[in-house]
């Protein structure tokens, strides 16, 4: 994409958070609208954020379709035809936008043959976005004085005695805890807890080792942290040890994963045959 259409779209998730945060703090509509199927809860900020990023989106590259957690059954019937598309989650962290404590993000990813190439993930309460294009790098932008302030990312070379694993204190499962109990034989191992996709900005920027995912998400929730993580020199991938591939299955929930900084790293062998 053009460094043009980046700025488009930079300017949309811009527009879309500030939907976003005049939910957040105006009491009458920050609270729940209602649950869906799944039990997941949904918002007048889920809608809104979805309604500017589908128009802005539209807007920007008309040929792309869209895959949004808001969009209607009827408006993806045919996305297994798609080869590249826009797959977005308006609001990712919806619980955490409820609970207040401001890890929530926007996440966008373009996918091209069932793998993401492009994802941005913002950060409304910060004004900050985190971009990673597959092939060309990793930036963290910043909006101070109508400008956007950029700095690359890097992960960082597995350390040899400390570890920093990244997860959410929500999830809590038996895989979970023998994916732990392995880390800590091997290095000291301290664990930080956030929401949303910000695990995967904390891989990129260097501020982790390790995410591993083995409770319930949707593709939605994945596919922009996958590219960001692999544009900044990470990788994510699946059970099997592969990349993820994204609209390939009949569900749009995501496999489980594991995202990891050091892709070289020789302990992410060991640590899938223990999980799996």
């Amino acid at each position: 994409m053009s460094r043009k259409e980046i700025g488009s779209l930079l300017d949309l998730c811009h527009k879309a958070s500030d939907s976003i945060l005049e939910c957040y703090y105006d009491e009458a509509s920050s609270g729940l609208l209602s649950s869906k199927e799944d039990q997941t809860p949904l918002t007048k900020a889920d809608l809104a954020s979805h309604e500017i990023l589908s128009e802005g989106l539209h807007a920007l590259r008309p040929e792309f379709p869209l895959l949004s957690e808001e969009c209607d059954s009827s408006e993806i019937a045919d996305r297994h035809h798609w080869d590249r598309f826009w797959m977005v989650d308006p609001l990712d962290g919806t619980r955490e936008f409820l609970e207040r404590t401001g890890e929530f993000t926007i996440n966008i990813a373009l996918i091209e043959s069932q793998r993401p190439t492009l994802g941005l993930i913002y950060e409304p309460l910060f004004q900050r976005a985190s971009l990673g294009i597959v092939g060309a790098g990793a930036w963290q932008l910043q909006f101070e004085s109508d400008n956007w302030r950029a700095e690359p990312l890097s992960v960082r070379k597995l350390p040899a005695d400390d570890m920093v694993l990244l997860a959410s204190k929500r999830h809590k499962n038996p895989r979970l805890e023998s994916c732990i109990a392995y880390l800590s034989n091997t290095h000291e191992l301290s664990r930080k807890n956030s929401g949303s996709a910000l695990k995967f900005c904390d891989l990129a920027k260097g501020h982790g080792d390790c995410y591993p995912r083995f409770s319930l998400c949707s593709e939605w929730d994945v596919a922009a942290g996958d590219a960001l993580v692999s544009a900044a020199g990470g990788a994510v991938f699946g059970m099997d040890g592969d990349p993820l591939l994204y609209n390939a299955r009949d569900s749009l929930l995501s496999p489980n994963f594991i995202a990891v900084g050091d892709a070289s790293s020789p302990l992410w062998g060991g640590l899938l045959e223990c999980v799996r």
